[in-house]
């Protein structure tokens, strides 16, 4: 396992899980996301998983803002040295809305946070881990950059262009031994999606638990499994891979 991860969108949900699954391994870890005390909080939990055998920091950055995610990667990089580890969690939601109805800046947000966000950090990570000589980047996409997704249109638009980045970097850079996949959920129990839930009615909560062929939403702990292993040895020959975790929705 690589010795210092990154991760963006830390502080709840999957970012968390992956951060406490990380710390039960023993690696170093700086988190970061807009909510400080809940990061905060997760530091001293990831401290009391790993007892002590990690390094935890906590940093605030909006990863939609370029100089935020620069002043990241440079404070991340004066506090542990290098990174090794790059997980592109951070992401915002999307209430279900008909393209046409649809407010403009809904979906500019989306591509600020979901999009550029990303593109953000893959160049800081390179730009950190070309001179190491490798390194590891993980993008959290989704189901919905996969295949269609009515009503979240905008969203799928986001997620479409994450798959696409991680496919022609992953190719990019294989010869000079930086890997790059992406995980792809569907819903997971996260609080993004319960805020979603909670805007449909009953009929739409049950579309969306129905939609995998197992009659569940997807558990944090589940999704974060999977990026502990990617960024792991045992992934070494996984490249350019979309791994979905959908119970069997794109089956």
């Amino acid at each position: 396992m690589s010795h210092t991860v990154l991760i963006t969108g830390a502080a709840s949900g999957i970012g968390a899980q992956a951060a406490k699954h990380f710390a039960q391994k023993g690696v170093d870890l700086a988190l970061s996301d807009i909510n400080e005390e809940a990061g905060l909080a997760l530091v001293d939990e990831c401290n009391h998983i790993s007892q002590g055998q990690s390094k935890v920091t906590f940093y605030i950055a909006d990863v939609s803002d370029k100089v935020a995610v620069t002043e990241l990667f440079r404070a991340a990089k004066n506090d542990f040295g290098q990174i090794n580890v790059l997980v592109n969690n951070a992401g915002i939601e999307y209430p279900p809305t008909p393209l046409h109805l649809t407010d403009d800046a809904l979906f500019e947000k989306n591509i600020a946070v979901n999009v550029k966000g990303v593109w953000y950090c893959m160049k800081e990570a390179l730009n950190m881990m070309l001179p190491n000589g490798g390194g590891n980047i993980i993008n959290i996409a989704s189901v919905a950059g996969l295949r269609s997704a009515p009503m979240i249109a905008g969203y799928s638009a986001t997620k479409h262009a994450v798959v696409g980045l991680t496919k022609s970097a992953a190719v990019e850079y294989a010869k000079l031994g930086i890997r790059i996949n992406a995980v792809c959920p569907s819903f997971i129990d996260t609080p993004m999606v319960q805020r979603t839930l909670e805007q449909m009615d009953e009929r739409g909560q049950k579309s969306i638990v129905g939609a995998s062929p197992m009659k569940r939403l997807g558990r944090p702990e589940e999704i974060a499994a999977a990026i502990v292993w990617l960024a792991s040895d045992e992934a070494s020959f996984m490249n350019g891979h979309c791994m979905t975790l959908d119970g069997g929705m794109l089956a």
